[in-house]
């Protein structure tokens, strides 16, 4: 099992380059994560987050793009980043 670090470790090192250290808080939350089974770590990583009117049906679907563009400006926020650019 490894040993938890008490000291900060340089990201880089093996690089031969100096950069930020690592805090051994961060690098002890690391390990233990890492010994937690993988099922556990996919649920850990995944945040289901709403998304108002795309979560709102089932599914949707459009004869053309240009149909599905116009839809997302008119109906989407624009926080949601759907829009055009």
């Amino acid at each position: 099992m490894a040993r938890l670090v008490e000291t900060k470790a340089p990201v880089g090192a093996a690089l031969g380059e100096a950069r930020e250290e690592i805090p051994a808080e961060w690098l002890a939350e690391f390990e233990a994560a890492a010994r937690r089974p993988l099922e556990l770590r996919f649920r850990y990583a995944f945040i289901r987050t709403y998304k108002p009117v795309l979560d709102d049906a089932a599914f949707r679907s459009f004869e053309t793009m240009a149909e599905y563009r116009r839809w997302c400006e008119e109906n989407l926020p624009s926080w949601l980043g759907y829009g055009r650019v």
